[in-house]
């Protein structure tokens, strides 16, 4: 697949403190990708970068084939970013402020007011943004982020502040981006949210990219264990050992339950026993190792390394 967005060891430095160091990672068109660290993991600087706001001290970087730290950045018009902190012209309203984004994008208004009403603010388009909630004023930045169908769209905490219906409308609109060829790239906090929205995950911490991949790359390398919880039939429990065999790890959960910490090696093995003539299960679950756990995950194995 074609990449619309190359980076070649790529570093950042702020007078002292380097803010990315050696960053390589290209993101090709039609993909979702998550962008997840702690505050000051160098999220934001590599979006910066990739806008050409800012220039690496180091590296190279090129986003839909320029060099977006150059002076005419042509590639500019097919970009959509929307920050993590949105600031408006309070003055303006609703209509007028996506009617400026709009002419900066030589986009016609009448799709800018499409927007409008996919992003929920139809209803508050002639009122002034300086009326508009925390909420609003996001839906607006997700309105101008998504002018002109973006070929690259880079979004930093979009989903803050917005409702589970919108949050569900703005994963839509993605969805279609992507489908249309568009790459996305998500910044955010919300690990359990990006775990069934994006097909890749690069996770940064200071300054560092530590892990890259899909989530069953990053799961095949951590090789965290799988938990398997089984229900247990009445009278069942005295007789586990017979059909379970020997398994050292499980617990017994709400009197009913078994739960397991099953290693990649032996999943296969438990579910397979789990489900054999003879085991007294009812039921079962597999729930195999979140975003969440992944992310500790990596980042404690770059802490310890030497």
């Amino acid at each position: 697949m074609t990449a619309t967005v190359e980076l070649h060891h790529v570093a950042k430095r702020f007078g002292k403190v380097e803010a990315v160091r050696d960053v390589s990672f290209d993101l090709p068109e039609g993909e979702t990708v998550a962008l997840v660290g702690h505050n000051g993991a160098g999220k934001t600087t590599l979006l910066k970068l990739m806008l050409g706001l800012i220039r690496p001290t180091a590296g190279s970087i090129r986003v839909l084939g320029d060099d977006p730290s150059a002076g005419e950045f042509t590639a500019r018009r097919r970009l959509g970013y929307l920050p993590e902190s949105v600031s408006f012209n309070t003055g303006l309203t609703g209509r007028e402020t996506l009617a400026f984004y709009a002419r900066l994008k030589r986009e016609p208004m009448r799709d800018a007011l499409v927007l409008l009403e996919r992003v929920g603010l139809t209803h508050a388009a002639d009122r002034r943004v300086g009326t508009y909630s925390k909420g609003m004023r996001q839906r607006l930045g997700l309105a101008q982020a998504l002018l002109g169908a973006p070929r690259v769209l880079l979004l930093d905490e979009p989903t803050t502040g917005l409702d589970p219906a919108l949050r569900q409308s703005f994963y839509e609109i993605v969805q279609e981006l992507r489908g249309g060829g568009s790459t996305v790239l998500l910044s955010s906090h919300a690990l359990t949210e990006l775990e069934e929205r994006a097909g890749r995950v690069i996770i940064m911490n200071r300054g560092v990219k530590v892990a890259d991949g899909t989530l069953d790359d990053l799961r095949r390398l951590a090789r965290l264990p799988t938990r398997i919880r089984l229900r247990v039939a009445d009278g069942g429990f005295p007789h586990v050992s017979n059909w379970l065999g020997p398994i050292s790890d499980w617990r017994r959960i709400n009197g009913h339950m078994i739960e397991i910490d099953a290693r990649p090696e032996e999943k296969i093995d438990i579910l397979r026993r789990a489900t054999g003539d003879g085991a007294a299960v009812e039921d079962l679950d597999v729930f195999p190792p979140t975003l969440d756990e992944l992310y500790a995950h990596f980042l404690r194995s770059q802490e310890m390394a030497p």
